[in-house]
């Protein structure tokens, strides 16, 4: 006769995510990250624009900015 196996129990891993941080010291935004607004703004909402410079000037990159923002006030 063949013994059962016994259920092993896994443990689950959550992998947190991180809270987002600014990557950068506050600063004005660069000639680059001004024209990458403009383009991006064809695509979003005034609101939505507007949060991400406040953000970029915080020093978050342009990714995160537009991630909270997308959060915040929405496409």
């Amino acid at each position: 006769m063949k013994k059962a196996k016994k259920a092993v129990k896994k443990k689950e891993v959550k992998i947190s995510k991180p809270d987002m941080k600014p990557l950068y010291k506050k600063k004005e935004l660069t000639t680059m990250e001004k024209e990458t607004l403009k383009s991006h703004s064809k695509h979003h909402t005034k609101k939505h624009i507007e949060e991400m410079k406040k953000d970029m000037k915080k020093g978050f990159c342009f990714q995160q900015a537009h991630n909270r923002a997308i959060k915040k006030v929405g496409k």
